[in-house]
């Protein structure tokens, strides 16, 4: 059974594991919650459905899908700024983990810049039913 005070402390470790500029050793962690290593593994992974280990991992790919959907960033420079080393190993991951690589998944959230470049898809249905061709019109490219 987990007490109230260890409790709070598992969830102060996982903020700090979230915390993607600091990356502090799991160890140096499980310290800070007064736990050894082991425990603090186990106990994580019993309260959190995760190892301490694959919680850092989903936070920095969160953060880094967070990062390429605004569009400001290079995968390079995402991938440096959630923690990972090698580009190609954060790559890996991130296609594994959401499906597609992180420069598909940056494109497939740029919002178009121009209304002219809005696939006919994305034209309001209200302006379809209002304006019928004539919505389509308003949205082609010139």
């Amino acid at each position: 059974m987990l007490t109230h005070d260890a409790l709070i402390r598992l969830c102060r470790a996982r903020d700090r594991l979230r915390e993607t500029e600091g990356r502090a050793p799991i160890a140096a962690i499980a310290r800070e919650a007064g736990l050894s290593p082991y425990h603090f593994i186990r106990q994580f992974a019993a309260v959190f459905g995760a190892t301490p280990h694959q919680y850092r991992i989903d936070a920095r790919i969160e953060r880094a899908k967070h990062l390429l959907a605004r569009g400001n960033h290079s995968v390079t420079d995402v991938c440096f700024e959630v923690g990972f080393e090698s580009l190609g190993s954060f790559s890996d991951l991130f296609a594994r983990r959401v499906g597609v690589p992180p420069s598909q998944y940056r494109r497939r959230w740029q919002v178009p810049s121009r209304v002219g470049t809005l696939p006919p898809a994305l034209i309001p249905g209200c302006l379809l039913l209002m304006c019928g061709e004539a919505a389509s019109a308003i949205f082609k490219k010139h």
